[in-house]
């Protein structure tokens, strides 16, 4: 069977970095860029993307462009006779389902929320009753079942025309969208009076929050947002890899996909920061930011329906945009693995994610008693099984698969990183990658499992 490709190298940067662009590039860096220091936090989170998230996403793209496979067969194809590198693939699906399992949830909340703006059942309701809207939300299962199921449906169903004429399609109007919404937003927020207090707040190097907070933990913060943003350990970019062409290097290819996901991060602070201060209010972090403190200015802002109902149009997009990618890893792995249809993937996979994500839905009402790890709810459990085990583990994996003798190796991994035109690897990094960045991402998984 021939291996769909995509049609531009637009669409493969658009679509790989619609995998990237996620809710955790609005709701948790512009929130940690003022809690660490603004600037000098902007800066640590460049310098680290550009020497641990850059890297690790080349090497995802390598396996997947040289074996032209997904996941599992990826690894049967470059790895050494009578290795079992190819275990890691099988959990990489994992790793991928399990996310799909909680993110499809909170891609519905968002949708839930475009719904209620673009209705006008948040104008109707004032500032301090904004907790109770989230709080309704969460205590029916129907409502973010339905706002789930919709999320799975549609990604599924956008997958099963393909790469060309679904993914990529899809992702070019999505992502031109969210990027035009999300400078049209940006704009507006930047007017609003107090905006330059916002602003200072979000950007300007405090040094003194630095030495209050401990420059360790500032390093440490950025070290994991800049690593997790990416969403790389999984194969989540691999298969792209696997659908790209040999024209560029994976190098410069890496870059603007980095790129395209750090100016999202950035610029989501410059709507938050300016419109927090504008109204005198905290900004917290995670889901009480976008679900409680936004809805609570929009509430209060001229035209906030209209900002409201943008906002989470874009956050929509943003997520959906994630869904729909980790949703053709699936599909990919299950075509390669099984021979499946397209069209047989798609419907057993779909079913699928619709039970497995239940659970998440039901956690916080129906099953809001049960609890993992530590006293964690079903969602947090599932979320800390990725972004804490199975992400910075895999990207191990990735690395010592890369490097190692005993793996592909550095010089197939080189020379298909070098590939077309662009920015080449040099040889000297082979010391970094084998043993510096290794040592880096083991203090990530450490610190995130302490």
């Amino acid at each position: 069977m021939k291996r769909d490709t995509f049609g531009s190298r637009i669409g493969f940067i658009l679509v790989s970095a619609g995998c990237a662009i996620g809710i955790g590039n609005v709701w948790k860096f512009p929130y940690l860029t003022g809690e660490n220091g603004g600037g000098i936090f902007v800066l640590l989170y460049l310098f680290f993307l550009l020497i641990m998230g850059l890297p690790v996403m080349t090497m995802e793209l390598a396996v997947g462009r040289a074996s032209r496979k997904s996941a599992v067969q990826a690894y049967k194809a470059l790895e050494p006779k009578h290795t079992f590198w190819h275990i890691h693939g099988w959990i990489c699906i994992l790793g991928c389902a399990l996310l799909m399992m909680y993110y499809t949830t909170v891609s519905g909340w968002m949708l839930s929320y475009f719904l209620k703006f673009l209705t006008g059942q948040m104008s109707s309701i004032t500032p301090a009753d904004v907790p109770s809207v989230f709080s309704s939300l969460l205590d029916h299962p129907l409502e973010m079942g339905i706002a789930m199921a919709v999320n799975v449906i549609a990604g599924f169903m956008v997958c099963s025309f393909g790469i060309q004429s679904g993914l990529e399609r899809v992702s070019k109007i999505m992502m031109s969208c969210l990027l035009i919404l999300i400078l049209l937003l940006a704009g507006y927020s930047m007017t609003l009076p107090g905006a330059r207090e916002g602003l200072s707040f979000y950007l300007y190097p405090d040094v003194s929050a630095i030495k209050e907070i401990g420059l360790w933990n500032v390093v440490k913060a950025a070290m994991n947002q800049s690593f997790f943003t990416l969403s790389l350990g999984i194969a989540a970019m691999e298969v792209f890899g696997s659908y790209m062409s040999d024209s560029y290097t994976l190098v410069s290819e890496a870059t603007r996909i980095c790129i395209l996901d750090t100016a999202v991060a950035i610029i989501s602070g410059l709507i938050i920061f300016p419109a927090c201060f504008s109204f005198g209010v905290t900004p917290d972090s995670g889901p009480s930011l976008i679900f409680l403190t936004l809805p609570t200015i929009f509430a209060s802002m001229p035209g906030g329906q209209i900002f409201g109902t943008l906002f989470f149009l874009f956050m929509t997009f943003a997520s959906f945009s994630t869904v729909i990618t980790v949703f053709e890893n699936l599909i990919s792995a299950a075509i390669d693995n099984f021979s499946l249809s397209r069209k047989h993937a798609v419907w057993i996979h779909m079913i699928l994610i619709l039970l497995l994500s239940l659970p998440c839905v039901l956690g916080y009402n129906v099953l809001s008693n049960v609890r993992f790890f530590g006293g964690k709810d079903i969602l947090d459990s599932e979320d800390f099984l990725v972004s804490s085990l199975i992400l910075p583990l895999g990207s191990l994996v990735y690395l010592r698969f890369c490097t190692s003798s005993h793996g592909w190796g550095f010089e197939a991994y080189r020379n298909e990183c070098n590939k077309g035109a662009g920015i080449q690897l040099p040889s000297f990094f082979r010391f970094y990658l084998s043993w510096v960045l290794p040592a880096l991402i083991l203090i990530i998984f450490i610190s995130g499992l302490l």
